[in-house]
C-alpha cells in the first residue's frame, strides 16, 4: 500500500485536501447539493483530468451506498427509468471523447462542464419562476444524455439531473431517494469502462480510496444531522465562489 501511495507523490496539503473531499462527497450523497461541484476541480488539480476522475469514482460509490441505504424506500422509479437509458448514451459518448482528448483537454472539458452545471444551477435557483412538469419523452432524453456526459467527463451531473426531478415536482424525500438509486447505478456502471478503457482505476488509486473511507462515512452523518442547520442561501454561495475560484485554478 506504501507504494501505491509513493507513486502518486502525494504531499500533506494533498491529504489533507482529499480528505475533505471525502467528507464533502459524504456530504453531498445524504442530502447537502453543490458540495460535489468543488470536490471535481480540486482533484483535477492535484491528481491532473482524467486520473482525478478515477480516484473519484470509487468514493462517490461508497457514498452512493450510504445514501440508498439511507433513502431507498423514497425512490421514483417510473421517472428514474425514463432517464437512464439516455443516460447511458450519454456515457458512451464521452467515454467515446475521452479517449480523444489530452489531460491538458480533459481538464478544460471539466471547467466547462463545472461552470455551465454552476450556470444551470442559478438559472434554476433564480432565473425562472414559471412551473412545469414536462410530459415529452424529449425532456427525458436530452437531460438523460446531458446528464450522463457530465458525470462521465467530470462526475457533475447533479445539477442537470436536479433539474429532470424538480421539474417532476417530487418531495424532497422522493428526490434524494430517486436521485441516490440514479448515481448508484449510473457510477457502477462506469467502473468498469473507466478501469478497462480509460485505465485510470486501479489498485494505486484503490488504495488511496479506501484509506479516505472513514471520512466518507463522517461526511454522510454530517450531511444527514448537522449541516442541515447552515442557512441554505449562505451555504449555497459558498459553495458557488469556491467551485468557480476552483474551477478558473484547472484552466491556468
Amino acid at each position: 500500500m506504501a507504494e501505491s501511495f509513493s507513486s502518486f507523490s502525494l504531499s500533506s496539503l494533498d491529504w489533507m485536501l482529499i480528505v475533505v473531499c471525502a467528507m464533502l462527497i459524504g456530504m453531498s450523497k445524504t442530502g447537502v447539493p453543490g458540495v460535489s461541484m468543488i470536490v471535481v476541480p480540486t482533484l483535477a488539480l492535484i491528481f491532473g483530468g482524467k486520473q482525478s476522475t478515477g480516484i473519484l469514482l470509487p468514493i462517490l460509490i461508497m457514498a452512493d451506498v450510504f445514501a440508498v441505504i439511507y433513502y431507498h424506500r423514497h425512490a421514483n422509479w417510473s421517472h428514474l427509468l425514463r432517464a437512464l437509458p439516455w443516460a447511458v448514451v450519454g456515457l458512451i459518448l464521452a467515454l467515446w471523447i475521452g479517449n480523444q482528448v489530452n489531460d491538458v483537454q480533459f481538464k478544460r472539458l471539466i471547467a466547462i462542464i463545472v461552470f455551465l452545471s454552476i450556470a444551470i444551477m442559478i438559472w434554476k435557483d433564480y432565473g425562472t419562476k414559471k412551473e412545469f412538469t414536462p410530459d415529452h419523452w424529449l425532456f427525458a432524453a436530452l437531460l438523460g444524455v446531458a446528464g450522463g456526459f457530465a458525470t462521465m467527463i467530470g462526475n457533475v451531473a447533479g445539477p442537470i439531473f436536479a433539474i429532470y426531478l424538480l421539474a417532476m415536482h417530487l418531495d424532497k424525500k422522493s428526490y434524494i431517494g430517486t436521485t441516490a438509486w440514479f448515481f448508484f447505478i449510473i457510477n457502477m456502471s462506469k467502473f468498469p469502462l473507466q478501469a478497462l478503457v480509460w485505465k485510470n482505476i486501479n489498485l494505486h488509486t484503490l488504495a488511496i480510496d479506501f484509506v479516505v473511507f472513514p471520512a466518507i462515512a463522517l461526511g454522510a452523518w454530517f450531511g444527514i444531522v448537522v449541516i442541515k442547520r447552515i442557512p441554505e442561501l449562505t451555504y449555497k454561495w459558498l459553495v458557488l465562489v469556491i467551485t468557480v475560484l476552483s474551477a478558473f485554478l484547472i484552466l491556468i
